[in-house]
């Protein structure tokens, strides 16, 4: 490989010829060599928009000279725009807990293109990060690639999935199926009403994830590296936030305090539990479907999910639900990454939080998994299921739960009585009924009209 020398505070050190960044990241490079899993696409989008305002805002209060400020700002723009961008920013994750390595990976491939720019040297530190710390643009690049995934992603993704799950809780809901408590037979429900529980868990975490937005727009910028503001002009974060806000469509403010928002991360931490609500709402919708799926002869087999591939290397014809498998493993996904950004929550010693790049991959996984497999979801699962309406019939037929609804007219003692009968003959319970009680058997039938039954009320 050839490499040239590129020198910092620390010394001289070999940097591949090609590459854009500098000797700070080449130094990161060569220290974690961990995981090999990069810092998220949507939070180097986010850090490098961040880095642009910042430069406009600094050319606005003239503490950056003109020409310096535009081509820093112009390059970030034109970079994120670029399929490739990402090859320029190769640190790991399991980095400094500040985020310094990626935050001067940024600085240093800025420097370097609007150096090439204008034909003049651009200096990473005091032109790029000028008025900045990695102490708050990490912060505040977290929050920023957070709201726009939410606004651009998840949110979308979550209203498509509860907008198929309402279209269809409407095409099945003439169908009665037996409903379950502890996986036992219970009352009957109209499928619908079954289905059309799963839009509201959805809508409620629409809700909830809603809710966090007003703090997730407040920003760490202008804090500088302990909530103080050292070094960066008394209307630099003002600024900043109007110049993101007008460079991303999405309003953002600073923060009333800017030493919360560098020592912690509780902000996060609060969204990282809403995403968990997500997942804990997609592995019971997911179970659902795999119950109901299940079989075709020996499980309930209440629906056939689309058959997508097969599913089994050595079992012919056999066929798997593999969407909701593939969903619930997403939700187990989000839940760890959701211990994760708790346990790093933690870790905001005095004035700053030291866990932030890993605070910042998982969240912005969880998030990214969450709005694939929502639609993923909606759409080769909730929208394409048919229901075998034979089953459905023959298990509410013998189900002797359904002498629930004789309770006010014979009492508990006796129905329970009928059901035990009932379920020991495998009988009907409308027949077991009719024998052990002087009710009428027309009037039986209405009693015991499972339709009537999913209507509530005496």
């Amino acid at each position: 490989m050839n490499t040239r020398i590129e020198v910092d505070s620390m010394g001289e050190l070999e940097v591949p010829s090609e590459a854009l960044y500098g000797a700070q990241t080449q130094r990161a490079i060569n220290n974690f060599p961990v995981s090999g899993i990069k810092m998220p696409e949507a939070f180097i989008r986010a850090l490098l928009l961040c880095k642009s305002a910042a430069a406009e805002a600094n050319v606005e209060l003239k503490v950056i000279p003109l020409e310096i400020g535009r081509a820093i700002s112009s390059v970030a723009k034109e970079l994120v725009e670029q399929d490739n961008f990402m090859e320029h920013f190769p640190v790991d994750i399991f980095q400094t807990g500040s985020g310094t390595s990626s935050n001067m990976n940024a600085n240093e491939v800025l420097a370097a293109l609007a150096s090439n720019r204008i034909g003049e040297p651009v200096s990473p530190n005091d032109h790029v990060n000028f008025g900045q710390s990695s102490n708050d643009i990490i912060p505040t690049s977290i929050h920023v690639s957070a709201v726009l995934v939410l606004e651009q992603k998840l949110l979308p993704a979550l209203r498509h999935l509860a907008n198929a799950i309402e279209a269809k809780a409407d095409s099945v809901d003439i169908y009665i199926k037996t409903g379950r408590t502890h996986l036992m037979d219970a009352m009957p429900v109209r499928m619908g009403q079954s289905v059309r529980s799963w839009g509201t868990q959805i809508k409620q975490n629409i809700e909830l994830i809603e809710s966090v937005r007003p703090l997730l727009i407040t920003l760490a910028q202008g804090g500088t590296a302990v909530g103080t503001g050292i070094n960066a002009h008394h209307r630099f974060a003002a600024l900043f936030c109007e110049f993101l806000s007008n460079n991303t469509s999405t309003t953002f403010c600073a923060a009333e305090n800017f030493f919360t928002h560098i020592g912690t991360q509780d902000v996060a931490v609060a969204l990282s539990g809403k995403l968990k609500t997500v997942a804990v709402s997609i592995m019971k919708i997911s179970n659902d479907l795999r119950w109901m799926n299940s079989g075709p002869l020996a499980g309930l087999g209440e629906i056939e999910l689309e058959a997508l591939q097969p599913g089994s290397s050595i079992m012919p014809g056999k066929v798997n639900p593999v969407i909701p498998e593939s969903a619930a493993m997403v939700a187990a996904q989000v839940m760890g990454n959701d211990s994760a950004i708790t346990i790093a929550g933690q870790s905001g010693n005095f004035e700053l939080n030291v866990m932030l790049p890993v605070i910042a991959h998982n969240l912005l996984e969880s998030i990214k998994l969450l709005s694939s497999v929502a639609v993923l979801l909606a759409d080769k699962a909730i929208a394409t299921f048919k229901v075998k309406e034979k089953q459905l019939e023959l298990a509410l037929s013998q189900n002797p739960i359904l002498v629930t609804a004789l309770n006010p007219i014979i009492g508990y003692l006796k129905a329970a009585e009928i059901a035990k009968k009932a379920y020991k003959q495998g009988r009907a319970v409308l027949d077991v009924a009719e024998e052990e009680t002087d009710i009428d058997r027309r009037e039986l039938e209405k009693l015991l009209d499972p339709h009537k039954l999913t209507l509530g009320g005496l």
